[in-house]
């Protein structure tokens, strides 16, 4: 996929983008999380006992396409575009130079955030996959939707995942600068249905302006493991997020993903899906 552009080639994709939307790849716990966290148990220490029992069968890159959902698998009128069209989509309002001055724990916190705005940009918020991928994009008005399957068979997924789950606190609040415009991020934890090994959930909200309006992109984010492999969601815009088309999605996907390790043919019909 196309990779962070330099400050020129900024420049010019935020011309062209001014008014369009990213959606990336997604939503997880509600502060909940499996009960993580109201035990005080450490996302790291519950990914430490997730050896977990789900098919290991290697994601081939026709197996990843096959585990992709289709229109019918997401709620409301959502329409499939072209691979090419949904593997361009960057927006410009996630370009930005975290303000350290923004955190008392300043270095550290600030290059999460960081890391944070340039994985949204560049459609890689669990890393590059060490495996196959395959990704399908999907419109409606204004918004939206990036799904993505991916294989981590040599750098397993839960450690991107269990960055995510910290982000809530370290970014809850931060002021990100690109040419002199200033633009304020803040980023909650969400709520996903139980699916898979793993899963973690982001909105992140983006204030600031785009072809010299003022604008509120708004993504939700969602990262669910299942074995070595996952599967990413964003979805949004500047009418606000999708919660219940990406929460559809997760739990759809995670079951087609599911399928096909199995060596299974996924339900051509979501209501065959229990």
């Amino acid at each position: 996929m196309t990779r962070r552009p330099s400050p020129l080639a900024r420049v010019l994709s935020s011309a062209v983008a001014a008014g369009t939307l990213l959606t990336t790849a997604a939503c997880s716990g509600d502060g909940d999380k499996d009960g993580s966290r109201a035990s005080g148990i450490t996302a790291t220490q519950v990914a430490g006992k997730q050896q977990t029992t789900s098919p290991t069968a290697d994601l081939t890159t026709e197996a990843a396409r096959t585990a992709l959902i289709t229109e019918a698998d997401i709620e409301d009128d959502w329409s499939q575009v072209k691979d090419t069209e949904a593997e361009n989509w960057h927006d410009s309002l996630f370009i930005g130079t975290v303000d350290v001055s923004d955190f008392l724990t300043a270095k550290a916190d600030a290059a999460d955030c960081q890391r944070l705005l340039d994985s949204l940009f560049d459609d890689d918020l669990l890393g590059r996959p060490s495996g196959s991928s395959a990704l399908r994009g999907f419109e409606e008005g204004n918004s939206r939707l990036l799904y993505q399957v991916a294989s981590y068979d040599r750098t397993a997924p839960q450690g991107p995942m269990n960055w995510m789950a910290t982000l809530p606190e370290k970014c809850d609040q931060f002021t990100a600068t690109d040419g002199g415009e200033q633009r304020t991020v803040q980023v909650v934890d969400t709520s996903l249905p139980k699916v898979g090994d793993a899963r973690e959930g982001l909105r992140v909200t983006v204030q600031g302006t785009t072809g010299g309006t003022q604008a509120t992109l708004t993504v939700d984010v969602a990262a669910v493991r299942v074995g070595n492999d996952a599967i990413t969601v964003t979805a949004g815009g500047l009418d606000g997020g999708e919660t219940d088309s990406v929460e559809q999605a997760v739990k759809l996907g995670t079951q087609r993903l599911k399928d096909v390790l199995a060596g299974k043919t996924p339900a051509p019909d979501p209501s065959q899906v229990e």
